[in-house]
């Protein structure tokens, strides 16, 4: 059982600190306006082209009015672009500025530094455990959610 409970307090921590620092890491210099959660509003948008409300929302598992008052934000700091659809005036539709494509590249380059830095050190083999491993958590959390 020991080994369960030391699994237990390494995920909350590894968790926490994911996100401690990457606060710290991402909301710096120029992207001081916005916040973490803003950032990965971002990142679901990306930068291959518009994206509507309703898909963003899904991938970001919240209501679209919890990411309106997100891209109002967003909107209102110059790092997304909001648009209707010209085929259809009921979809919204929303695109990076070039600060929410910098926003963007800057949070992707953290996250391919920490990974980098998580596996330096470690085999294939041992590579291909973790990911297996941290698939099974993702599995399970996803079989969970409510």
């Amino acid at each position: 059982m020991e080994m369960n409970q030391t699994l237990n307090t390494l995920l909350v921590t590894l968790f926490q600190e994911i996100m401690g620092i990457e606060q710290k890491a991402l909301i710096t210099g120029e992207f001081k306006d916005i916040t973490i959660n803003d950032m990965h509003v971002i990142e679901a948008i990306g930068v291959e082209g518009p994206k509507t409300s309703s898909a963003v929302a899904k991938r970001l598992s919240v209501t679209v009015g919890t990411l309106t008052k997100a891209i109002d934000r967003l909107t209102r700091n110059s790092y997304v672009l909001r648009e209707r659809s010209e085929e259809d005036k009921r979809l919204v539709l929303l695109s990076l500025t070039e600060k929410g494509d910098r926003a963007y590249f800057h949070h992707q380059n953290f996250h391919k530094e920490m990974v980098r830095s998580a596996l330096a050190g470690f085999s294939e083999t041992e590579t291909g455990i973790l990911v297996k491993s941290l698939g099974s958590l993702v599995d399970y959390f996803r079989s969970h959610d409510v």
